[in-house]
């Protein structure tokens, strides 16, 4: 009798053991299948202010930056201020600063150098030096020459009296240049455009100029210190020719 309580009582132990060990392992898979939340630190916010990337493809540049390598933080762009709040962990704001401080760097600025080169029959070719300070991702334009009034229209105000309305147009040399790119693959665009009175003629008993104007339109390669012919002109009404070459040279 007692070799039959034994055996039980072995029985008994096993199936308390095995229950232990079942129960054990389904709390481990139910562990792994829904895993404790991660605690995140917290979070501050913090506005940086950019120095040198003022141009408005430059901020979306580096916003998209700190968004693809910090997907976690809240990254704004504050163009009107030129500014970039970030909310995250201080890990998080500490690499962002990181980033902003390796991307908000100087532009490079150009001297584009116009050459334009005159030519007339029966005369001596004359050259023309005309210089510009151009920086990639902005406009600058060039205008000389002079402004020239033209009658748009008249008012009467009286018997033998009437008012003339004025208005005054820009006449001479007009460039407009950009550019874009790396100091060895810069890209020019360039708007160049000359206009001028050709003789004066009445119409409706209003004498008005008769203006020409010729414009040359550009998109070239530049490789710095090489000139490069970027086109030529030949002005309406006259016997002039105008070949347009360009310099490029990086003073900063």
């Amino acid at each position: 009798m007692n070799l039959l309580l034994s055996a039980s009582l072995r029985r008994c132990v096993l199936s308390v053991v095995v229950s232990a060990c079942l129960a054990m392992a389904i709390v481990s898979v139910a562990g792994a299948q829904n895993p404790s939340p991660e605690t995140r630190p917290p979070e501050t916010t913090q506005t940086i202010f950019l120095n040198h990337a003022i141009a408005f493809n430059d901020l979306n540049e580096i916003l998209s930056d700190l968004r693809n390598l910090l997907p976690r933080a809240h990254v704004f762009g504050l163009s009107t201020q030129n500014a970039i709040s970030v909310k995250g962990t201080q890990e998080e704001i500490s690499e962002a600063q990181h980033i902003i401080a390796t991307l908000d760097r100087p532009h490079h600025i150009y001297r584009l150098t116009y050459i334009i080169t005159n030519t007339e029959s029966g005369k001596q070719p004359t050259t023309q030096h005309v210089s510009l300070i151009v920086q990639p991702g902005a406009r600058t334009v060039l205008k000389q020459g002079i402004r020239v009034p033209i009658i748009s229209g008249t008012t009467k105000t009286g018997t033998n009296t009437s008012n003339s309305q004025v208005q005054y147009i820009d006449l001479g040399l007009s460039i407009n240049s950009s550019v874009e790119g790396s100091p060895d693959d810069l890209h020019l665009q360039t708007h160049i455009e000359e206009s001028g009175i050709v003789q004066e003629q009445t119409v409706m008993g209003v004498q008005d100029p008769l203006i020409r104007q010729t414009s040359l339109e550009s998109n070239a390669l530049l490789t710095q210190g090489k000139s490069l012919s970027i086109g030529s002109l030949d002005l309406p009404g006259s016997n002039r020719h105008e070949e347009v070459g360009v310099v490029a040279e990086m003073i900063r």
